[in-house]
């Protein structure tokens, strides 16, 4: 019983940090996304 419950520990500890990276990346390209957004409207004016 306590392998069982190691392993689902195991499991939720891994599926939450991969989640915490996806967002994470997510808002670097966002945040990519904006300077590449700001550069070019100061370059269209």
């Amino acid at each position: 019983m306590k392998y069982v419950i190691l392993c689902a520990f195991a499991v939720a500890t891994l599926l939450l940090t991969g989640c915490n990276t996806i967002a994470g990346a997510g808002r670097d390209i966002e945040e990519a996304g904006d300077a590449i957004e700001d550069t070019a409207e100061e370059n269209r004016n």
